[in-house]
């Protein structure tokens, strides 16, 4: 009885119903759309972050007390190192025990006119460097072992102190000044892809045998590994024992942080930032639902105070109506969760994503609607059932 009046009161004026469905709809599609978006861009912002940052380690490796004492890490613990399963690629370079910069000039002759010495960090390192670096060459090559065995006085520059130097080629064979000793340009490399080691770009890169005897090049200072993806925080905890077996806690290792944990934080920061804009929608849709059922009571008054001297008691007009107001929430709900989904959808194709949709998030919506609207119906429905049929009958048809 009481859904068939309620159902009577909700088809008789289309329009207005319509319209209070659509604030439901915009309310719980609001909601499933920006949970859904959050959702997947935190996905999509995890996953290009476990294509880069999450495959890379970096080992600090402590400095010597004096010159007379063996190296913490001799360069064969590399090959060690590089045996580990999920490594990918291994280097590490050492300083100048000069300092972390010296003077490096293109020019043998002194201009008073320009600046044409620099101030440079130089660094001895192996062959690998460019692939554990991600420091493609852009012009020229790469040294070789023969270089490192020959110990020939060759170098490499980054593009920042190429730029600084003033050369853009290296087809002439052009010289550089470290100190005042002369090294052939053989090749220029491209800005390096790690975000732990992007100071390399303004460096001048040698042979480590060659700068061990020409600028006083000093012991391992850094080690750059690269691993397989998902292989990082195991790596990170064999590095030390593998470069330093009598003293695995000498190195300090930098790995990134767990791919699955910043996929939650990504995940729940976007969810907090986005579910206020969501709870906003369905206050307004609320609001909307209890200013249109008030209105349908005040217009209805008649109606009411007819059915009170029938003997409808008050609970029955309070029920008709907080029945139609939850019809309408569930009605907003089913086409709002229906609108959200595809709104999410849509986006992901344009943005070329894998959308992600949580399933409970819309068996859910329907009934969020339905409390919705029986929420915003308290009210009118209260006001509705504490009219006196006398009053009622007086009201407007």
């Amino acid at each position: 009885m009481i859904l068939g009046e309620a159902l009577s009161g909700i088809g008789s004026r289309p329009a207005r119903t319509a319209l209070t469905v659509l604030g439901t709809v915009l309310g719980i599609g609001t909601l499933v759309t920006t949970l859904g978006v959050a959702a997947t861009a935190g996905n999509q912002i995890a996953g290009r972050f476990d294509a880069a940052t999450a495959t890379e380690v970096t080992v600090t490796v402590p400095a010597t007390g004096t010159t007379d004492d063996p190296p913490p890490v001799p360069w064969t613990s590399l090959t060690d190192l590089a045996r580990l399963n999920g490594v990918t690629a291994v280097t590490g370079y050492a300083r100048s025990r000069d300092g972390d910069t010296l003077p490096v000039r293109a020019t043998p002759l002194n201009d008073p006119e320009r600046v044409a010495t620099r101030q440079l960090p130089v660094i001895g390192t192996d062959t690998a460097f460019p692939a554990a670096a991600r420091a493609a060459v852009a012009a020229g090559r790469f040294f070789d072992q023969g270089h490192l065995l020959r110990r020939d006085r060759v170098a490499v520059l980054g593009p920042q102190a190429a730029a600084q130097l003033g050369l853009t080629r290296v087809e002439n064979q052009p010289a550089i000044f470290v100190k005042d000793q002369a090294f052939t340009v053989i090749g220029l490399l491209a800005p390096t892809g790690r975000s732990d080691a992007t100071e390399l770009d303004d460096a001048v890169v040698l042979p480590w045998s060659t700068a061990e005897v020409t600028v006083r090049g000093g012991p391992l200072t850094t080690v750059l590994v690269t691993t397989a993806l998902g292989a990082a925080p195991l790596i990170a905890e064999q590095a030390p024992l593998a470069l330093t077996p009598n003293d695995p806690l000498g190195p300090q290792v930098t790995a990134p942080p767990d791919p699955a944990a910043l996929r939650t934080g990504v995940a729940g920061d976007l969810n907090g930032m986005l579910l206020v804009l969501g709870l906003v929608s369905l206050v307004v849709g609320a609001l909307g639902i209890a200013n249109v059922t008030l209105v349908t009571v005040l217009e209805r008054t008649a109606e009411i105070g007819l059915r009170r001297a029938l003997g409808a008691r008050r609970r029955h007009i309070a029920a008709q109506f907080l029945t139609e107001s939850t019809i309408v929430g569930s009605l907003g709900g089913i086409v709002g969760v229906s609108g959200g989904i595809l709104a999410v959808v849509a986006i992901s194709v344009a943005r070329d994503w894998t959308p992600v949709i949580d399933g409970r998030l819309a068996a859910a919506a329907p009934a969020t609607g339905a409390l919705l609207g029986l929420l915003a119906g308290l009210y009118p429905s209260i006001r509705a059932a504490r009219m006196q049929p006398v009053d009622a009958l007086r009201g407007p048809g």
